[in-house]
């Protein structure tokens, strides 16, 4: 019983000393940049009522939610994604605020999966959210942000591929597809599966065209050059002016100078089913899967009573950690964190910890009772700049 106590449950685990000082100061690093842009802090509960993370909205699967009841019967979640929360608290106290509103979050967030592949079930995101502002400028401010947080936090070596989801609603409906078949063509899509994708669209009443066009997203990736081929393809309006907005978004995009690091991908979909318009990923070697993930959701406040546009992304930080310390481009953190070691004259031990403390060091007293060497190992491994005698 002792052993098995010292254990955490399978998808969680604990962070500590250098590891978490330097998760701690990526956060920081991403939070400035944020903040850089205006974005205010905003906190909501760890746990909501199930319905704000219902099918309704289109959020997580409600298999995948760790749901619980509270003394009153009512059915309670932790929160497996920020977006629905913010949408919920922006609805509550911005009702009739009609100019646009941005907030910047981070906490954990849980998942309920045993299809784990390496991923954590309990996780630290961090994301802003612009509520109101429906304009092409709102998702380019979005995408530069998030390449100058990426930037910021140390990583050189990234991409942001761009997609828009309407480019392939707008074929689906025009290929008249029932929302069963859209719903697999979209995982198909989504798993870069063109076999299963294209023998689940043969076995329909779909005309060649429209089955050329719905096959043909998956080799609508790339630079800026793949959108005129994405347009030609397009065979409905709504397709077409997705892209047409992805060319606006790109032309703004030149303003803020990132579009070395972006690309497009119009076979890009989302599981979230709120997202409405431009959606975005970006992906760095050494990274399983994406290590941040946004898009526009305009329709998603509008289900907790305030119609409102919006757009929004969220950087996982536990893999953005992983990606930087095994690129070795991890940003050291300021450490002044110093070992005091003192022999007999306790007075004078104190005196000199409080003069390091007022100088901005965080200063640990501590009696000199075993070989300095052992102090010396101890301070390597938990954090300390260096050991100090006095």
């Amino acid at each position: 019983m002792g052993k098995r106590l010292v254990h955490t449950p399978e998808g969680v685990r604990d962070i500590y000393g250098k590891e978490y000082a330097s998760k701690q100061n990526i956060q920081k690093l991403l939070y400035d940049r944020l903040h850089s842009y205006g974005y205010q802090d905003i906190q909501t509960p760890t746990f909501e009522f199930f319905d704000v993370f219902s099918r309704e909205i289109g959020t997580t699967p409600s298999k995948e939610l760790y749901k619980f009841f509270d003394t009153e019967g009512n059915t309670l979640v932790l929160r497996p994604d920020f977006t629905p929360s913010i949408a919920r608290c922006a609805a509550k106290y911005f009702m009739e605020e009609r100019i646009p509103l941005r907030f910047c979050y981070q906490g954990n967030n849980f998942i309920n999966t045993n299809s784990l592949q390496g991923k954590l079930k309990e996780t630290t995101q961090m994301g802003a959210e612009l509520i109101g502002d429906a304009s092409p400028e709102a998702d380019a401010e979005m995408i530069a942000m998030l390449v100058e947080a990426l930037y910021s936090s140390g990583l050189r070596e990234f991409q942001v591929s761009v997609g828009q989801i309407d480019y392939f609603k707008g074929l689906c409906a025009h290929a008249q597809l029932d929302e069963e078949t859209e719903l697999a063509l979209r995982e198909f899509i989504s798993n870069r599966n063109e076999f299963g994708a294209q023998e689940l669209l043969l076995g329909k009443k779909i005309s060649e065209q429209s089955i050329g066009a719905l096959l043909g997203v998956n080799s609508l990736f790339g630079s800026c050059e793949i959108l005129d081929r994405a347009l030609e393809a397009a065979d409905n309006p709504c397709s077409q002016q997705a892209v047409e907005r992805l060319k606006q978004v790109y032309t703004l995009l030149k303003f803020y100078g990132v579009e070395q690091y972006i690309s497009f991908d119009l076979a890009m979909v989302s599981k979230y089913n709120y997202y409405t318009g431009v959606i975005f990923n970006a992906y760095t070697y050494q990274a399983g899967s994406a290590i941040a993930k946004g898009g526009r959701y305009d329709t998603l406040l509008e289900k907790f009573g305030k119609p409102a546009p919006a757009t929004g992304f969220v950087v996982l930080v536990d893999d953005l950690v992983t990606a930087l310390t095994r690129q070795k481009c991890c940003p050291a953190p300021e450490n002044k964190n110093i070992l005091l070691l003192y022999t007999d004259d306790f007075g004078s031990a104190v005196a000199k910890a409080k003069e390091y403390r007022e100088q901005g060091y965080s200063a640990v007293l501590m009696k000199l009772e075993q070989p300095e060497e052992q102090y010396r190992k101890f301070a390597d491994s938990n954090n300390f700049s260096k050991v100090i005698c006095i």
